[in-house]
Parts: C-alpha cells; sequence; structure tokens
C-alpha cells in the first residue's frame, strides 16, 4: 500500500497506472507537483548575455507614499506635499524624503523610476501584478490566498529555467529564495498567504525556498542588540528547527514508496520523478545552503551597518545567497518589527521605522555589494505594489494609489545617478514615461540574459507568454 496524507491506495502489479502516479505526485512532495514537472519536454533558451546574474528584489508591501520618497513635491500645497521636508541627492533634480539620507549620499549607484502605474488598487492583486508581471484575477478587497492558478512569479520562472539548464538539477542551491517570511505570514496571524511569490501554474516544484522567522516587535522586544546571534535564525520554512532530522526522514521515508511503485511507470516519468526528488532532498540537507542562511557569520560591524532589525538582516542575508550562487532572491517587507507601508493613519512609523529602517538596510547592500564587486553584477530592485493618495486623509496618513509610485534600480548594469519618468504636479499620474509591471518584469528578465518573449508550456503542454505585453527598459543600463 502506498499511503499519501493518511489514505492508502493500492500498489499491487497493474493497479498503479501512469495516470494514478500522476494524480499523487499532484498531492505534492516538497512542493513538488509531478504533473507540472513533467509538463515541460524542451529546454528553453534562457540566461544568454546577461546583465546581471542575480536580482534582489525588495518588496515594500503595503505601499510605501512616492511623495515621503522619491517624489516630493515641495511646492504643492500643504495637503498634498505633506510633513516631510525634501534633501538633495547626489541626482540632479531628485529630491528625496529627509529620512532618506543615507540612499541620498549614494544616489549615484541607483537610478529612481518614477512613474511606476497600474489600476489594480488593491494589495493582493498589485502584489501579484508586481511580482509576476500579469494582471491577474485576484478579487479586490478578497484575494487573501495564492491558488495553483495563479501566473508564476519571476523568480519560479528563473527557477524553472535554471532546473531545465545543462546540471540545473544538481545544483546544491535553489535559483530562487524568499526571506524572511512568506507573503502574508506575519499578517493576521499568518491566516493570508498572499499570491504572487509563487510558480502557480508553472508547477509547485518551482515554488521559493522560503524561510520564516517569527515576528519580532522592536516596541515590545528590542533584542537586536541584548540578545545574541542565535535568536535570529532564518530557518527553512516547513521544517521545524528542533527536530530537522526527524523530518527529513520522515518524508524520505515517503520516497521510499514511491521507489516501490516506480516499476508501473514508463521509465521516462520514473527518471523525472527521481530527479526532482533528489533535487528536493538536496535542497534541504545541502551543507552549502545551511552554511549560507547563518547570518552569524557575518561581522558584527558589517550586521550593524545593514541594521539589528529584521528588515536588514534580511537584505545581509540575500547578500550571502547571492554571493552563493542564488539567481533571484525577494525579500519582503512585510509588517517586520510590527510595522507595516499601508500606513493610514498618520506618519509615526513611517517617520520614525519605516523610512530609517528602508534607508539603511538599502544603503547598506548597495555599498556592500559594491565593496565586494558583486553591485555589476546584481541587479538590486525596491518597489511596492502601489503608492498612496496625493492627498492626506484627516489623520495624516494617506490611502491606496496605484496609478503614480516609484521604484529603485540599482546594479546589474543600470546607469545610477538617473532618474525615469515624471509624474504630474501632485505625484498622481505619470506626465512622461510611464512604466507598468509588464515593463518592469520584461525589464528583470532582459537583464537576467532571459527572452521578455519566452513562452513556456502550461498545465495543457500550450506555449504561454510569461509576459504578454510591455517592453525591456534598456536605456536605464549602460
Amino acid at each position: 500500500m502506498l499511503t499519501i496524507n493518511g489514505r492508502s491506495v493500492p500498489a499491487a502489479s497493474g493497479l498503479i497506472t501512469r495516470r494514478k502516479l500522476l494524480q499523487i505526485g499532484g498531492a505534492g512532495l516538497f512542493g513538488m507537483s509531478l504533473p507540472k514537472v513533467l509538463a515541460a519536454e524542451e529546454s528553453p533558451r534562457s540566461f544568454q548575455n546577461p546583465k546581471a546574474k542575480s536580482v534582489i528584489f525588495l518588496f515594500l508591501f503595503g505601499g510605501p507614499s512616492q511623495l515621503e520618497t522619491f517624489d516630493m513635491k515641495p511646492e504643492a500645497p500643504a495637503e498634498i506635499r505633506g510633513p516631510f521636508k525634501p534633501i538633495r541627492s547626489r541626482t540632479p533634480d531628485l529630491l528625496i524624503s529627509e529620512h532618506l539620507p543615507k540612499l541620498a549620499a549614494i544616489s549615484n549607484k541607483y537610478s529612481v523610476i518614477r512613474t511606476m502605474t497600474h489600476t489594480f488598487n488593491d494589495h493582493s492583486g498589485g502584489g501579484h501584478y508586481m511580482q509576476t508581471g500579469k494582471r491577474w484575477q485576484v478579487p479586490i478587497g478578497a484575494g487573501f490566498l495564492a491558488t495553483p492558478q495563479d501566473w508564476p512569479s519571476i523568480g519560479s520562472v528563473v527557477e524553472y529555467l535554471s532546473q531545465k539548464s545543462p546540471g540545473g538539477l544538481d545544483r546544491d542551491l535553489p535559483a530562487y529564495t524568499v526571506l524572511p517570511n512568506w507573503l502574508g505570514r506575519l499578517q493576521e496571524n499568518g491566516q493570508y498567504r498572499r499570491p504572487g511569490q509563487y510558480a502557480g501554474w508553472l508547477g509547485g516544484g518551482f515554488d521559493p525556498l522560503t524561510t520564516k522567522i517569527d515576528k519580532r516587535n522592536l516596541t515590545d522586544n528590542p533584542y537586536w542588540r541584548d540578545c545574541p546571534d542565535e535568536e535570529l535564525s532564518f530557518q527553512l520554512e516547513g521544517l521545524a528547527p528542533e527536530v530537522p532530522l526527524a523530518k527529513l526522514r520522515e518524508r524520505a521515508a515517503l520516497l521510499d514508496q514511491f521507489e516501490a511503485v516506480q516499476r508501473h511507470v514508463d521509465n521516462g516519468a520514473a527518471a523525472a520523478f527521481d530527479r526532482h526528488r533528489q533535487r528536493a532532498l538536496a535542497l534541504v540537507t545541502s551543507d552549502k545552503t545551511r552554511a549560507a542562511l547563518e547570518i552569524g557569520r557575518e561581522p558584527a560591524k558589517l550586521r550593524e551597518a545593514y541594521g539589528r532589525h529584521l528588515f536588514g538582516q534580511s537584505c545581509l542575508m540575500a547578500r550571502r545567497l547571492v554571493e552563493a550562487g542564488v539567481r533571484f532572491v525577494t525579500v519582503h517587507y512585510d509588517c517586520v518589527d510590527g510595522y507595516s507601508w499601508d500606513s493610514h493613519r498618520d506618519n509615526d512609523d513611517v517617520q520614525k521605522h519605516l523610512l530609517p529602517t528602508f534607508d539603511q538596510a538599502t544603503s547598506a547592500l548597495i555599498s556592500d555589494l559594491d565593496a565586494r564587486g558583486l553591485l555589476q553584477e546584481t541587479l538590486v530592485v525596491a518597489v511596492g505594489e502601489m503608492g498612496r493618495t496625493p492627498k492626506g486623509n484627516a489623520n495624516w496618513g494617506r490611502d491606496h494609489w496605484s496609478t503614480c509610485f516609484p521604484c529603485l534600480l540599482a546594479g546589474g548594469g543600470i546607469r545610477g545617478g538617473t532618474v525615469y519618468g515624471k509624474s504630474d504636479a501632485h505625484a498622481a499620474y505619470p506626465k512622461e514615461k510611464p512604466v507598468s509591471p509588464e515593463d518592469l518584469a520584461k525589464t528583470l528578465y532582459w537583464s537576467l540574459g532571459i527572452d521578455p518573449e519566452l513562452t513556456l508550456p502550461d498545465r495543457e503542454g500550450r506555449p504561454v507568454s510569461i509576459v504578454e505585453s510591455g517592453r525591456p527598459l534598456e536605456q536605464l543600463f549602460g
């Protein structure tokens, strides 16, 4: 008998068909879904003459205000310009919030797009859109859970192409990882697993390797300076840190059951299943993976430079992972340390925590990559899924506004000290050079040497464009 999720399936000769095993595989193992894994028959051309080897995608979920970051309007009425003062940067005509002084000092190392725009004025839908380049059927105000029908994230496409490349299944590090938690884990007791970061219809075998860190609230527990390094542990999602070997043995036993019935499957399917089984085990047991996740190996001075807060340490971890060979790392700045970019009421959280930690960590990441000779081969992207309303509300906060918001890009051949696009007088709509999520997605693919017009097979094996419209912003690169 073959036991799956507590149910027994007869494994006698003739009773297990190829179709049945595919259905069993569809139950998922280590996130691997066999029908999806077997869908692609050919290795698509990828990674041709890349500008960058890796991408670090800093996703500022909740929606930072354009008027409090990189598109300040000091000449606008008070109800538009807000309470923060602008400061000059090293980039001509780029005024930056007074609460981003470190980024202002190194603006020659990055470019700012001021005209990101779309009309999906919703967190989940916008989050999916920005991470995939696809406007998808996420219910506004209710799309809190990822589904297998969602569009694959950019990182999942990178993972797919990596696995399909020669020797891709032999890597002991994934091509795609997510830090410090899956999107939504720190919201409302983890009841929201928001869409956008996963492989969707491409198949669970191309989901990211994801870490987990419990929520820390600096107000209640300022542990970053007082507690030892082992208190901050980037554990792999799904593996209990106290009993990792027991977990692995349990999963390996289930894999052994599959081996017992492989003789009932045609040789090609069995071989493909075995390759992905070995990859799954390699990722969760790899010494290289675990070593890369040991942030305590970093010097205390450098950890201080990134900031002793979860976003800062996650940015440092992202650098460690790309240095080890990971191609796409997403860092979710999502309710970490008890703060959210979805700031509808006053600006205390934005002023006292969100902007300072973003400023410290992002500037440290760019500078650290540069000092190590990694910036030219690592594209850093910092963006939210939306901006905020031009006019503040009665409590001096700002509400959702997706038609105009900024994006920072550094490294990977980006021409630093530049600004792309211009908004109107109130930073409400693009005035020149609007940039869509499709444009951004194609830019990331193009920078990695992936054909932006690439098609991949869907569940039925039909070719589907990874991004259906838009164009890469090649002019951003030197």
